[in-house]
């Protein structure tokens, strides 16, 4: 396992505070969401890596053949890859909280390794994830806090699948949070204020 096994900016957490990885969407880099992160968790550690799969030029973290329509192969490939990525961190940071904030693209790969290795993060956000496929039934997400958000006009993540997605997070035991917005794929104020909320909380 890899601390560098992608490109990535870090930082580390001060004493008590947690560890935050956050996932860039489609186009987006490393820098996306540490601001917000530092905003809202100011002794926060963030791990926020850079997708390494090129598509036209625009940095994703597994491929895909059309829009929605995954290249699984390559999306079970990606995710061991970045499970191992993740463990690597949270074994140079034993007792520390990991917490992951993904948005599209980023929240897939997020929500994939839930799927593989429920063990790794104590919380996670989700802002408009599309899974379009079903993960294994076992209930392996007892007690994990998971915010998921979206909108209800959202052309690129089809509200149905949002839903169907907390249903999978629910099966699995997980205590899931569902934000929804009248908008579409953007990121809307109500979004950030339950991130916010959800990643103060105290345990």
């Amino acid at each position: 396992m890899s601390r560098d096994a992608y490109q990535h900016v870090s930082k580390a957490p001060a004493p008590g505070a947690p560890l935050v990885f956050t996932f860039h969407g489609t186009g987006g880099d490393e820098h996306q969401f540490t601001g917000l992160v530092g905003q809202i968790l100011p002794a926060a550690g963030i791990v926020s890596p850079r997708g390494d799969v090129s598509e036209h030029g625009a940095n994703r973290f597994f491929r895909r053949k059309a829009e929605g329509v995954y290249d699984m192969e390559d999306l079970a490939v990606r995710t061991r890859k970045m499970t191992d990525f993740v463990r690597a961190h949270k074994q140079a940071n034993p007792g520390v909280l990991l917490y992951g904030l993904g948005y599209s693209n980023g929240a897939n790969i997020l929500a994939s390794v839930l799927f593989e290795a429920p063990d790794l993060f104590d919380r996670a956000v989700l802002m408009h994830p599309l899974i379009p496929w079903a993960p294994a039934p076992d209930p392996t997400l007892l007690g994990r806090d998971i915010l998921v958000t979206a909108g209800r006009r959202d052309p690129i993540c089809p509200l149905p699948f949002t839903e169907t997605l907390v249903a999978h997070f629910e099966a699995k035991g997980a205590n899931v949070e569902l934000l929804l917005h009248d908008g579409g794929h953007e990121v809307r104020q109500p979004e950030i204020e339950a991130v916010t909320t959800f990643l103060t909380r105290k345990t």
